[in-house]
């Protein structure tokens, strides 16, 4: 229960001093983060990323659905929230990365993604920031890959039409905010993925 208090402290506080970028004012509820990530086949993926790790509320689950050789990718831009989970997730599957996500290739080695989840508020981004942030990901997702994203807007879904070939939305009504849960997979090619 101190956990989850300070995880909700922390997680306000980044919101406070970086509103675009954290998105919301809670952390997402774990129901949320159930029926996002049962939108995957995460025990079946060899490559996996999280966009936007925060304060680690996708973190545990996300490793306990993983198979044992597989290899994630967490990215987080805040170096408190990096450190904070550092410190509490130790896991060989898992590296934690102090950088933007729009920088996953350089950490994939040449892999191709098969799961990415995000928890990156792409509406409350720049414009170039949700473009390069999109490119970016239809290029690492592996061809039968997929991206669930959660999203406090249904607004993104025109962009994420905009990459990806299928794109289905759910509704998470309990979370804090309610959120939308956002399901895309099959990215068109880059020219056919105009922004």
């Amino acid at each position: 229960m101190k956990v989850d208090i300070e995880e909700k402290v922390r997680f306000f506080r980044s919101f406070l001093a970086n509103p675009r970028q954290v998105g919301a004012i809670l952390p997402t509820s774990k129901r949320a983060v159930r029926d996002m990530l049962d939108m995957t086949n995460l025990p079946e993926a060899r490559h996996v990323a999280l966009l936007g790790a925060g304060t680690g509320a996708y973190l545990g689950e996300i490793l306990k659905r993983l198979r044992p050789d597989a290899r994630f990718l967490a990215f987080e831009i805040d170096p408190d929230l990096t450190a904070t989970l550092s410190e509490r997730f130790e896991d060989p599957r898992l590296e934690i990365v102090n950088d933007s996500a729009e920088n996953i290739e350089d950490y994939l080695d040449g892999a191709n993604v098969d799961v990415i989840v995000s928890a990156i508020p792409f509406t409350s981004l720049p414009k170039s920031a949700r473009q390069n942030m999109l490119a970016e990901v239809s290029r690492v997702l592996a061809p039968d890959g997929v991206m669930v994203a959660i999203q406090y807007s249904p607004l993104v879904e025109k962009h994420l039409k905009r990459i990806f070939a299928s794109v289905r939305r759910r509704i998470s009504p309990l979370n804090v905010p309610p959120a939308f849960l956002f399901r895309c997979s099959a990215a068109l090619p880059q020219n056919d993925a105009t922004q």
